[in-house]
């Protein structure tokens, strides 16, 4: 009888101990996959229970949570939603996250082990802290400029903060209201059908996914180019380059805007935005030395994070002499971000380097202590510090005496530079009008921010729309907002 006891007693042992290990695997070895199965209801009703933390800027959310009363409880709302749109994204219960929203989705929902007082212990029991919240770069009152200046026209408004790399301004239009994707249900699939079908595509980032033909904006990529490898040493002087100038190995022949290129300086070609001389440039650096200038500015990276992706910016690295010209002046198949080309002043205003973009200044807890700090990291040295001083200098004039006097700000030192961009079919289609620029107040040590501008609104006429006309007042009231902060800041 005590022999039958014990072998029921050892069976139940055994029985429990395959219970607990089963549980082990359930919990442990196949925790994930359960939890991504889309089946799983219980991971959406825990990812919604409570309120998701707040994206800031200037200390102020612009970001809330409101209790819908459905099992998924609480649903994203949004204050200003179309200014901040392509900073924020959209947190839908339908559609998932875009931009900060998804990038720093583990703080927000509160899923990130750190915000816990004992990280380690918190990320054993998969317990889920308060939502954490994001604290942003962005500068209200610039964003607010930007946005007023493109005025619901199809264009974008990248500002950044040379020394340090920080977004101060980040606006792309048309936008989109965010919290109309918030919930479930008919209203917020229509909303998403509308949105995707409208002719303005507004929930399209232009500022970081849309990519243009620079124009000339580029030609201070290939000037730069130009004075590192010393095909120009003075740029005063006369470069040899004919005009009218033939497309090596083609009878096709380059025009200008501008008169006087012939012959013209490479200062005189940034001045007036002469195509011939930057084209002649671009063909005597080659390619080698083209791809390898252009890519120290950032041009065909695919890593770039601010933390949400960025499209790539190209340049071919294969090329015929005829389609370096072109290329050269922001044609043929080179393309770039609103983003890429602020860089590129960015470049210029910080003596060659660039610092590492970025939009989220740190993260924290609810409660307000810092989880995570963004160190400012350099990018790109993307030219000889001296060939930055130069360029500097040609940029000024441009803006003083050039095609880019429209950006002069009152009592600071501005250097720009207008692109007219030509696309299409048969370049048919109307110019995208392009300016970037950079601004120093005169009371600072150094520029206190880089700015581009792009505006393609395709009911301006191509005779109205040019980067010094349509483009260049932008910048320059993004320009004077940064000043003026900059100097409430020193008092």
């Amino acid at each position: 009888m005590i022999r039958c006891i014990r072998r029921a007693a050892a069976l139940c042992l055994l029985l429990l101990a395959a219970l607990i290990v089963n549980a082990g695997r359930v919990m442990v070895v196949e925790a994930g996959p359960l939890n991504d199965d889309p089946a799983n209801r219980r991971i959406a009703i825990g990812r919604y229970a409570q309120p998701r933390g707040e994206i800031l800027v200037d200390g102020k959310p612009v970001t809330g949570s409101r209790d819908s009363g459905q099992q998924l409880r609480w649903e994203r709302t949004y204050r200003q939603g179309p200014l901040y749109a392509p900073l924020t994204g959209h947190a839908s219960q339908t559609y998932g996250t875009t931009l900060v929203e998804d990038a720093e989705d583990a703080v927000l929902a509160g899923t990130e082990p750190m915000l816990a007082p004992l990280p380690l212990l918190n990320g054993l029991t998969r317990g889920r802290e308060p939502g954490g919240d994001v604290v942003t770069t962005i500068r209200a009152t610039m964003q607010e400029t930007a946005f007023r200046g493109l005025a619901g026209k199809r264009g974008a408004v990248v500002a950044v903060e040379p020394a340090t790399g920080r977004i101060l301004a980040l606006v792309s239009s048309p936008s989109y209201d965010p919290g109309v994707l918030s919930g479930t249900g008919p209203g917020v699939r229509q909303a998403w059908e509308r949105l995707n079908s409208a002719p303005g595509r507004p929930m399209l980032n232009r500022a970081l996914r849309q990519t243009y033909p620079p124009g000339s904006t580029f030609k201070i990529v290939t000037a730069a180019a130009a004075l590192d490898a010393g095909v120009v040493r003075d740029v005063d002087a006369p470069t040899d380059t004919p005009d009218p100038f033939v497309l090596p190995g083609t009878r096709q022949v380059l025009p200008n805007e501008a008169e006087g290129c012939g012959d013209a300086s490479l200062a005189y070609a940034l001045q007036w935005s002469c195509n011939t001389v930057m084209a002649g440039l671009g063909v005597e650096v080659g390619l080698p030395g083209m791809v390898d200038a252009v890519e120290r500015f950032g041009f065909n990276d695919t890593a770039l994070r601010v933390p949400s992706w960025v499209a790539r910016s190209t340049f071919d690295r294969e090329m015929s002499p005829d389609q370096l010209a072109l290329s050269s002046i922001g044609q043929f198949d080179t393309t770039a971000t609103p983003l890429q080309m602020a860089m590129v002043a960015a470049a210029v205003a910080n003596n060659g380097e660039i610092a590492r973009p970025h939009l989220v200044d740190r993260t924290t807890t609810s409660g307000g202590a810092t989880v995570e700090r963004t160190a400012r990291r350099a990018y790109r040295q993307a030219m000889n510090p001296s060939t930055a001083l130069r360029l500097q200098e040609l940029m000024v004039r441009a803006v003083e005496d050039g095609t880019g006097k429209n950006a002069a700000v009152p009592g600071a030192r501005v250097g720009g530079k207008t692109g007219t961009a030509q696309h299409g079919f048969g370049n048919t289609g109307t110019p995208y009008a392009w300016f970037i620029a950079w601004a120093q107040g005169e009371d600072s040590a150094r520029p206190a921010v880089a700015v581009a501008v792009v505006v393609e609104d395709a009911e301006a006429s191509r005779t109205d729309i040019s980067g010094g006309g349509s483009a260049a007042p932008i910048a320059k009231a993004v320009m004077e907002e940064a000043l003026r902060l900059e100097a409430e800041g020193r008092r």
